[in-house]
């Protein structure tokens, strides 16, 4: 019997996405289930094995048809040891043995990989990437992360903290981040980054706008509040969005110059304010970006929304069954 389905798990601190696709990526079924954090997570491994082999059985899908499974996780992967540190939303707060546990539980194959990575991989694979081997992605959500894909592999460094866009120093002396440094990305393009800015701004603002309003007023405001506001013309709200957007054009012109991709994707939460958004960056980074690289890449919005992670972690099976994973 040939081997057609992948499997791809998408470990968030909330849900945990599903999915069962076909070697060519396209998703026949998926589903969710909630991410159950008590008792230190000790239920998330336990809860992900009978997922999958209740679907299979649901399904009445053949086990000798599955390639593999991928899965994304948050914390620090040990791609040898298949192991997960540093998950702290997950309430993960030893290392975990992920691999080795899911693979008894199922029977298959395990490849697993940051999150973020996983959601570059499957915007490379199905989405804005349109399966080109150069690829950057960059994701604005609560933090900013990222997964760089050259020659189709992606980038992991030394102890896989290759990618980390989101800690790329955009404002030297800047906002202090979570890791230790200031000034970084995450900071200023994040959903949190984006209010942060917008308050500070609006200390320095004497015209009239209902953001500097609802600021003063101490109304709660959120990164789609402001770009809200900005498309509605409020002079406050988008000089946070220009700003915004200059400090990503120039992260992603400096992504650009070093790898020379046929793309930037663009994904994530913040990122659902569109074009309005995508243009402005693009503005700034044409900017920045190297004349030959100004030429040949493109500043894309991502396209697979919710579907990238298990896409992407599909693929992380598919690449691990028909290569070493690297």
């Amino acid at each position: 019997m040939a081997k057609d389905k992948l499997i791809g798990v998408d470990l968030g601190g909330t849900t945990i996405k599903f999915a069962i696709l076909t070697d060519q990526g396209e998703i026949q079924q998926k589903w969710s289930i909630k991410t159950n954090i008590l008792d230190d997570g000790a239920h998330i491994v336990p809860d992900i094995v009978e997922s999958i082999n209740h679907h299979l059985d649901l399904y009445q899908l053949d086990k000798e048809r599955i390639i593999g499974i991928g899965m994304g996780t948050p914390g620090t992967v040990n791609r040898e040891t298949g192991t997960v540190t540093g998950a702290f939303n997950l309430n993960w707060k030893t290392e975990q043995p992920v691999k080795a546990d899911i693979e008894a539980g199922t029977g298959f194959t395990l490849t697993i990989d940051n999150d973020a990575n996983s959601a570059a991989l499957g915007e490379a694979w199905k989405g804005a990437g349109n399966n080109d081997d150069e690829v950057s992605f960059i994701t604005l959500g609560t933090g900013v992360g990222g997964g760089l894909l050259a020659n189709g592999q992606l980038i992991h460094g030394t102890v896989g903290a290759g990618g980390e866009v989101g800690h790329m120093i955009v404002e030297p002396d800047g906002y202090l981040c979570t890791c230790g440094n200031r000034g970084c990305l995450e900071q200023y393009a994040s959903a949190t980054g984006v209010v942060h800015l917008a308050q500070n701004i609006a200390e320095e603002y004497v015209g009239s706008s209902k953001l500097k309003k609802m600021i003063d007023n101490g109304e709660e405001v959120t990164s789609k509040i402001v770009f809200d506001l900005a498309k509605q013309g409020d002079f406050l709200a988008n000089k946070v969005v220009d700003k915004v957007a200059y400090y990503l054009g120039y992260a992603t012109a400096t992504m650009s110059n070093i790898l020379n991709p046929s793309a930037v994707v663009i994904g994530g939460g913040v990122a659902a304010a569109g074009e309005f958004l995508r243009a402005r960056v693009e503005e700034h980074w044409t900017k920045f970006a190297f004349p030959t690289v100004r030429h040949s890449t493109r500043v894309k919005l991502a396209e697979l929304g919710n579907d990238a992670g298990v896409i992407g972690a599909a693929s992380l099976a598919r690449i691990t069954a028909q290569y070493d994973y690297k």
